[in-house]
């Protein structure tokens, strides 16, 4: 389905163009002599607008029918008083005690068959008639009331469909699950060969034989489980698609949006798929500990921002400092608050929202920053919120500019990370994602620009392309990528990568099965490594995790780093002006940065940053506007760049700083 793109509907035609600044506010948890506070403390911040009544169903509908939208109505007033638009939600994410109590059979099951209570959030089945028909009436009145406020700027359905209710197991989505399945597979016949279901007699001869992958004596049949991820996704989108067409009937000139959850590990939801459903993109991300924090903020925030297709996307929820749900909440170092921000800013936001506007004293998240921390304005954290208020209305220019295109790129695919670490596998060690995020890292130790791009992206204007791990190969994508090379491309993946088809079935005739002849190599057997046993190569690097010793069977197939018996580690067949690349064993950033450095000389695409920059900062292009974010611990001097600097200084980048240069075009 596609759908225009839409942004923010103005709330103050004096406003102009402008980057949109503010938070999650949930003034129910605080006094009313409170909030008029609040609006001042946010006009001092530079907020611009707010995420509105998230949270706030059984403050607006204490029992079934009975509504008090006073106290919204009257901070919907306020806020408009105070010049700020109202993201509002349509408060369904979290269902209230009287609805659970009435109706348990709202509530999702796991998979062992236990009950999720509620005393948390998110607790209710995305196929449950009895949830969607109170929640649908909740937004039919909440439209009807608010489509009309002059503060409205855009509909925030729900809130992070799936982050705790994405698998169901009930006995509605066993019904709901069949007639998914009935409506792809037609007839039985159909399901059991795409199951194999001849595998551990497993034929199904009548619908309501089948279930739910529930917790089983062994691996559940794969094909099941992959269907059940795609299920999944499909009934949270079919839930977002129930409330946006609600929204869409009674106020069709107002957008609405939800917002995604594109970082680390969270993996349920296929957002390539949902991105057209929304009539602007917005996402949730928060900096998580670990190898390359940063790079991977930048990949994710890459990676939105072509799920928004180039067009304008909303920060929904970030952190000023410390988050509550890590094992460790360390506070952001200083100038972390504004280089998070601006990175995503870089990669195509133009709206920087957090979690939330004033911290909570009660609550599970009592202990997450804020815009307004718990010390109030004469804190660090606000006078680093003030500065970046300021600076985002300097960038105001470059609201609505699309982020530029790099010559190279790499594919994410959803249904290849559901698969490739699905049991039952040749290693239980492999991360999908951390393999893309390994390259796109090894793109930014070399200084070279690479978009994120979901797989179903026209790739004709890109010159080299790397596909890690992309295990899922349906016939129709094996010869687009086939294309792409035959046109000129120069194409690299990896290990685990054109195995199985759309079905999890494997490709026959050994691996990589849908690549085996574009890259002119066989492998009879993978190559699961030990923990303890990396594979070392003739070039200095060792591989870890995997490594494949594939024969050449093609011609034009260049040996690129063998490992130490000799067999083929990196290889790559040329095929006209184009050619197809493998690498067989995870090596790393710093490993991959040689290979890759090689590939993209023999592809033709180099840097745009001089070379005493290169690995030490990164640079995002919008236009005319140039982001250049410091990779590195200390400052950096800038040397060999041109342009009119419009956040930072021209000559030196500080330590977890950001500079923007606006350039004269070309």
């Amino acid at each position: 389905m596609e759908t225009s793109h839409r942004w923010l509907r103005p709330t103050d035609p004096r406003a102009g163009r402008r980057l949109e600044f503010g938070a999650d506010y949930n003034p129910e948890q605080w006094p009313r002599s409170v909030w008029d506070d609040d609006i001042r403390a946010m006009r001092v911040a530079g907020v611009t607008v707010v995420s509105l009544a998230i949270f706030s169903w059984a403050r607006l509908e204490p029992s079934e029918g009975e509504y008090t939208f006073g106290w919204l109505d009257e901070v919907m007033d306020l806020l408009h008083a105070g010049g700020i638009a109202v993201d509002l939600a349509t408060a369904t994410a979290s269902p209230p005690p009287w609805l659970t109590t009435k109706y348990p059979e709202i509530l999702p099951v796991d998979r062992q068959g236990a009950t999720v209570w509620p005393g948390g959030r998110q607790h209710w089945r995305p196929t449950s008639p009895i949830f969607r028909e109170h929640a649908l009436r909740l937004v039919r009145t909440m439209a009807g009331r608010y489509g009309g406020h002059p503060a409205l700027t855009a509909w925030h359905i729900s809130n992070e469909l799936g982050c705790h209710n994405a698998y169901d197991y009930s006995d509605d989505a066993a019904a709901a699950f069949r007639t998914w399945l009935q409506n792809r597979y037609t007839g039985l016949d159909a399901l059991n060969a795409a199951w194999g279901t001849a595998f551990w007699s497993q034929h199904y001869s009548e619908w309501a034989q089948i279930l739910p992958p529930r917790q089983a004596a062994t691996h559940p049949n794969p094909t099941q489980q992959l269907d059940f991820k795609r299920f999944s996704s499909d009934a949270l989108k079919d839930y977002l698609r129930a409330e946006r067409a609600v929204l869409r009937e009674l106020t069709p000139e107002v957008p609405a949006t939800t917002n995604f959850m594109v970082m680390d590990s969270t993996k349920a939801l296929d957002y390539a798929d949902w991105a057209a459903e929304v009539d602007f993109v917005a996402n949730d991300h928060y900096v998580q500990r670990g190898p390359r924090p940063l790079d991977e903020l930048s990949f994710s925030a890459n990676l939105t921002g072509h799920l928004a297709g180039g067009r304008p996307w909303f920060l929904m929820e970030h952190s000023t400092s410390a988050v509550n749900w890590q094992p460790i909440n360390v506070p952001k170092a200083p100038g972390a608050l504004a280089r998070d921000s601006l990175t995503h800013v870089a990669h195509g936001a133009d709206a920087v929202c957090f979690f939330q506007w004033r911290q909570s004293v009660a609550g599970a998240e009592k202990y997450h920053s804020a815009m307004l921390p718990q010390a109030g304005e004469d804190s660090a954290v606000f006078r680093s919120v003030v500065q970046l208020g300021e600076t985002l209305r300097r960038l105001a220019p470059l609201s609505g500019t699309p982020r530029s295109p790099a010559r190279a790129a790499i594919l994410f695919d959803w249904t290849s990370w559901w698969v490739a670490e699905q049991d039952s596998h040749p290693t239980d060690r492999l991360r999908y994602r951390q393999e893309a995020l390994d390259w796109y890292s090894a793109f930014l130790d070399l200084g070279v620009r690479a978009d994120v791009v979901p797989v179903a992206t026209d790739l004709s204007g890109y010159d080299l392309v790397v596909a890690p791990v992309l295990h899922v190969v349906p016939a129709a994508l094996a010869e687009r990528l086939t294309a792409f090379v035959a046109g000129g491309g120069h194409l690299v993946t990896t290990y685990f990568s054109g195995i199985v088809d759309e079905n999890d079935h494997l490709w026959a005739g050994g691996h990589p099965g849908a690549f085996r002849d574009l890259l002119g190599l066989r492998i009879e057997e993978f190559g699961p490594l030990p923990d303890d046993e990396p594979a070392e190569l003739d070039n200095g690097s060792a591989g870890t995790l995997w490594a494949d010793h594939p024969t050449v069977t093609g011609t034009d197939v260049t040996v690129l780093a063998a490992y130490r018996d000799g067999s083929p580690a990196v290889t790559r067949r040329t095929a006209g002006t184009g050619s197809a690349a493998y690498v067989g064993t995870r090596l790393g950033p710093d490993g991959l940065a040689p290979v890759l450095g090689e590939l993209l000389s023999l592809a033709g695409v180099g840097s745009e940053l001089p070379p005493e920059l290169r690995g030490r900062v990164e640079l995002a292009i919008r236009g005319d506007f140039r982001f250049l974010i410091n990779r590195t611990a200390g400052p950096v001097e800038l040397t060999g760049l041109a342009g009119e600097a419009l956040h930072g200084s021209a000559t030196l980048l500080e330590a977890r700083g950001v500079t923007v240069l606006r350039v004269d075009p070309q």
